[in-house]
């Protein structure tokens, strides 16, 4: 490992040691920094908030801007307390888990089961969660940096998915592990390439939309749930969410499909809505402004 990537590994598990709720309060602190400086997250917040929650008065857009941000920096921070500690330590931050039955019986179905994980919450927690219950192989596209990878692989441990990368390879690879009752996760919001996907709704406005889910969700039969980990408040720790598709993700015609798969990931968002990854450029077009900027 490269000295500056183990000096990073060093700093997690010296981070890590501080409790969940001073690591959220340093995020928390960041975000309204990041507010003070006026980012270019925050402009691009600001605009996708804009037609997520049309019609709020000036004062209430800013409100729910500086909420955003102050999660934002949580989920930045967080990642020290999940990836500086053993996996199965960090696990003993999950609290709660809504709809476990859900996901015991997609497993027992042995269909192959597909979670679709939006950019919510805690998206490093759930991982170890899911990868506990059963093997998994997750889609990602690689970082820009390659030594970072050997980074990734350290510090999820035991508890790591197989890294499946987003390429003609691995999408034969998951559609393998679905056809032997296995489990892929996707983040079904990931903005597809230019030619690669569907406009589909998303919160009122066209989004390019990924057509991969629904394309494995049709012709392998698997199971699909959407999941997240909500952050809870103060430190408290993690709520699991797992929850069915909407009707009609699995279907062929991918004017149904991409469609119910943003309605997906709408109601997950709705359970946490701050905590989405709202900075995120979800839409194509640069010339979208917030008007209250």
């Amino acid at each position: 490992m490269r000295f500056d990537i183990y000096l990073i590994y060093l700093l997690l598990r010296l981070f890590g040691k501080l409790p969940l709720r001073t690591l959220h309060g340093i995020g928390a602190g960041i975000g309204r920094l990041s507010m003070l400086l006026r980012s270019r997250a925050v402009h691009t917040t600001s605009v996708n908030l804009a037609i997520a929650r049309p019609g709020l008065d000036p004062d209430a857009h800013a409100a729910l801007l500086r909420e955003v941000m102050m999660e934002s920096g949580k989920s930045a921070t967080e990642i020290a307390g999940i990836w500086g500690i053993d996996p199965e330590r960090a696990l003993e931050l999950v609290r709660e888990v809504r709809g476990e039955a859900l996901f015991d019986a997609a497993l027992a179905s042995g269909k192959g089961v597909i979670i679709a994980a939006p950019h919510l919450g805690c998206w490093e927690l759930l991982n170890y969660w899911l990868c506990r219950k059963t093997p998994m192989a997750i889609l990602y596209r690689p970082p820009r940096i390659a030594a970072v990878e050997g980074l990734l692989r350290k510090v999820r441990g035991a508890l790591a998915p197989e890294q499946v990368r987003a390429e003609g390879a691995g999408v034969r690879t998951l559609y393998k592990r679905l056809a032997a009752g296995g489990t892929v996760g996707i983040l079904p919001d990931q903005k597809p390439r230019a030619g690669e996907g569907e406009v589909a709704p998303f919160f009122g406005r066209g989004a390019l939309t990924m057509v991969l889910l629904p394309r494995l969700a049709a012709r392998t039969g698997a199971t699909v749930l959407f999941a997240f980990a909500e952050r809870l408040p103060r430190g408290e720790g993690y709520r699991i969410h797992l929850l069915p598709a909407p009707e009609g993700l699995a279907e062929a015609d991918l004017s149904v499909a991409c469609p119910a798969l943003n309605r997906g990931v709408e109601t997950c968002v709705e359970l946490a809505f701050a905590q989405y990854q709202w900075h995120y450029k979800r839409y194509t077009s640069d010339t979208w402004r917030s008007p209250y900027d």
